[in-house]
């Protein structure tokens, strides 16, 4: 039997679509998973195209593979995902040790080409959501699970290159989506993550996405759900109100702001304003207290002013994220702002303005963790913590993490899996600390 080894660049959505190829690879492909990427006969990338660096990562990674490949006569190396889908010639063309170029919506047809050695498949299309296919997990925790519920995307912000790389927006049937986490359950699993690009906008015939929610939720009360990402031009009091009202809905949203100016709004495209992500804000705490939000932020995009960066420190320090995502305003080829706008801030500028925006971050976070101190929180074990084996960590409802001893007063090991109940006891901006009560 053949070995099948695949690396995953870029977002969850992409971990998710890793995990289906390699179903279909392990299922009607005949494929095993390779435990080294020296001993597989396909080594395949699944690639991202939203920032340059992400990118970057991965020719340089295919030069690697190269030379890896010459060692190893026969292997098959596959580039997949979003750059598989935008930059095929360029692939095809500087990098011939590849074999083999499948866009997100051509995986289906990986056995037949992997069969005839390689080959192309980038055709986009409007009804691929890979529904009955149960993903091959390759987080060997088996805690926390992403579920695609969605792919594609109709917001076309005028910097972004998903909706021209995945396609537009379609929805999953809900009972293959509570199949799937009813089957995790079972295994299991304790905690899933709903993905898409914009979850607020899932629709399928009757279910929408508070809905949808509250079907997962209802899977069992020991299971936690969480989602990602919310669009805030379409997060609604009834999502809130049903978060509200089903405890083992994770208190945590992920809001990307992307910019606190009205103005650099508009240029994005982001269909709505600082005033009306404002009053999104307001709705979750005021239907939420305990919630935690996090955010995108773009530093230096088109025609960014010094007032424009002003304006989104201060959203910053008004709203008080827990977290937040921060890059730089990267070009991509083909998007509205590519063919429209001129990229126009200065390189050192955008670092000065994205560190600028890093230390404010950091200072938010420390100041959020601080408040935790002396608190109560229940966190769901995730596993043995990176920096001392006699301690585990898990993350609250608020997805803060939280490491606490590994061992109970009573000598009982806690494991991944278990809820605990714990007082933070310290902190630093990124984790908590805290013992087990």
């Amino acid at each position: 039997m053949k070995r099948v080894w695949i690396e995953t660049y870029g977002c969850q959505m992409n971990v998710v679509d890793s995990e289906t190829v390699m179903a279909i690879l392990c299922g009607t492909g005949g494929f095993e998973r390779a435990s080294d990427v020296r001993d597989a006969d396909v080594v395949l990338l699944n690639t991202c195209s939203i920032r340059d660096n992400a990118e970057e990562r991965v020719w340089h990674r295919l030069d690697e593979l190269g030379a890896l490949k010459k060692r190893r006569q026969g292997t098959v190396l596959g580039i997949l995902g979003c750059m598989a889908e935008r930059l095929r010639e360029q692939i095809l063309t500087e990098r011939p040790a590849v074999d083999l170029v499948v866009g997100p919506d051509g995986y289906r047809s990986l056995p037949e080409l992997l069969a005839q050695g390689g080959g192309v498949n980038t055709e986009l299309s409007k009804e691929e959501t890979y529904a009955e296919i149960s993903p091959v997990r390759l987080d060997e925790r088996g805690v926390s699970a992403f579920v695609s519920i969605m792919r594609g995307c109709n917001n076309f912000c005028s910097y972004c290159v998903v909706p021209y790389t995945r396609g537009r927006e379609r929805s999953r049937d809900p009972q293959t989506i509570l199949r799937e986490v009813g089957e995790l359950f079972a295994a299991g699993y304790r905690e899933v993550t709903l993905l898409g690009q914009n979850v607020n906008s899932y629709t399928f015939e009757q279910v929408d996405f508070p809905e949808l929610l509250r079907r997962v939720a209802a899977v069992s009360p020991l299971l936690r759900v969480r989602f990602a990402t919310s669009h805030p031009k379409d997060l609604t009091d009834r999502l809130l109100e049903v978060m509200a009202a089903t405890p083992n809905i994770c208190r945590a949203i992920h809001l990307p702001a992307q910019s606190g100016s009205t103005r650099m709004l508009e240029l994005m495209n982001r269909k709505y304003t600082r005033e009306w992500y404002l009053d999104r804000i307001a709705a979750i705490r005021r239907v939420m207290p305990d919630c935690a939000i996090s955010t995108d932020v773009i530093a230096g995009f088109c025609g960014e002013t010094a007032e424009d960066h002003a304006a989104t420190l201060s959203l910053m320090r008004e709203v008080g994220y827990e977290f937040a995502y921060m890059f730089k305003y990267s070009e991509r080829p083909d998007t509205v702002a590519a063919r429209t706008m001129a990229d126009d801030v200065a390189e050192a500028v955008k670092t000065a303005r994205l560190a600028e925006i890093i230390g404010l971050q950091n200072e938010l976070s420390l100041a959020s963790n601080r408040r935790d101190v002396g608190r109560e929180f229940e966190i769901l074990v995730e596993g043995v913590s990176k920096r001392s084996s006699e301690r585990v960590f898990g993350r609250t409802s608020q997805n803060k993490v939280v490491v606490v001893g590994r061992f109970g007063a009573d000598g009982a090991e806690h494991r991944a899996g278990d809820y605990l109940r714990v007082r933070v006891t310290g902190c630093s901006s990124a984790t908590l600390q805290g013992e087990v009560i």
